[in-house]
């Protein structure tokens, strides 16, 4: 922590202390420090490891493009780190999804929803400079979003069902193909990439999304399929009441609409979505999965949360609707009886804020 506060009180030109490790992950290390003048910024040092150094590109690139995220206050491409301003200690979305306020955490989904809606449209005529600013920041490792990481969790897919002694259904690999097709580059818009619960800061004036590591233009589609999952690939999952669930995907819809036009025809925004919950029930399946024996929480310390199984049960159980790609949804069949069937774990309940209050004994 000493090493990161002395480079990032040097790229700002004034003394730094009593930093406070804030978490980060295993591809960075996050600080507060109190600055010479009494204030303080967050700090956000990489490793020097590939993924490590491909986050540290997107997120310079996304912080420095000015239309999301806390103000960009300083990069240093060489350590490399980002120094950003500190917004202080503000609830998230994941609080009130996990707290007991139904009102506030509908409040908090439609508030989420439509600023990344509106950052979506805003991003489009962004596109030529952010790619600039990419190259800008380049530490020699491709993007995420460069990476085919579609087709190759289709072949994980394929090898997992193998190693379970699961024979693949015919046409689950042309299905995975036409699955994979939602990455296209048509009604493409900038992201933070990880838009999660916990990387949503509530503040006075509106959410503040954080966390741009995986930060890049994608589908809209990729996106929206957050909204239906809920949250395509994050540790807060529980299930949501469908009426709130369908409103807070119309709130980025509206958005996103203004800037494609065309994505106001159910008959191509439907089936978009569709195929993106479908990519992301294949990426979770991949991930997920081998990790899930024995079962453990999907946080190291955050509850409540549910389980691996819980939540890939519940994946494979809403992807089996998806009948427009029939080898598919008969594969998530089979691993609900050939690999949940013996998982004694309860089935997902609704998020904490949308459950009913208990009533009071008489």
């Amino acid at each position: 922590m000493e090493a990161i506060m002395r480079a990032a009180g040097a790229l700002m030109g004034t003394e730094l202390s009593d930093p406070v490790d804030l978490g980060g992950n295993p591809r960075s290390t996050v600080l507060r420090c109190r600055t010479a003048a009494g204030g303080s910024v967050i700090v956000k040092a990489y490793t020097g490891e590939r993924d490590a150094l491909r986050a540290f590109t997107s997120e310079a690139a996304g912080l420095s493009l000015g239309v999301a995220g806390p103000e960009l206050l300083g990069v240093d491409p060489e350590y490399p780190m980002v120094v950003m301003r500190d917004l202080g200690d503000l609830p998230t979305l994941v609080d009130v999804l996990l707290g007991g306020d139904a009102g506030a955490a509908r409040e908090g989904l439609l508030s989420w929803a439509a600023t990344l809606g509106r950052l979506a449209a805003e991003s489009v005529r962004h596109r030529r400079r952010f790619t600039g600013l990419r190259a800008r920041f380049h530490k020699g490792v491709p993007g995420w979003d460069e990476e085919p990481w579609l087709a190759e969790d289709a072949d994980g897919l394929l090898a997992l069902l193998a190693g379970t002694g699961i024979t693949a259904p015919d046409g689950l690999a042309a299905d995975l193909e036409a699955i994979g097709a939602v990455s296209g580059p048509e009604f493409s818009a900038f992201t933070p990439g990880d838009t999660c619960a916990d990387n949503v800061l509530l503040t006075p004036d509106g959410p503040v999304l954080i966390d741009f590591e995986s930060a890049s233009f994608a589908p809209v589609f990729l996106t929206a399929a957050y909204f239906r999952m809920p949250f395509s690939s994050c540790w807060c999952v529980f299930r949501l009441p469908g009426d709130v669930a369908a409103q807070v995907e119309d709130a980025y819809r509206a958005e996103v609409a203004e800037v494609y036009p065309p994505l106001a025809d159910d008959g191509l925004w439907r089936p978009g979505v569709r195929r993106a919950v479908a990519a992301w029930t294949v990426n979770a399946t991949v991930h997920l999965l081998p990790r899930s024996t024995p079962d453990r929480p999907t946080h190291r310390i955050r509850r409540p949360v549910p389980t691996l199984r819980q939540l890939l049960r519940y994946r494979w159980e809403e992807a089996g609707e998806l009948t427009e790609y029939p080898a598919f949804a008969e594969t998530m069949g089979l691993l609900l009886r050939e690999v949940a069937a013996d998982w004694d774990v309860p089935s997902l309940p609704c998020y904490p804020a949308f459950q009913p209050t208990p009533s009071p004994n008489r």
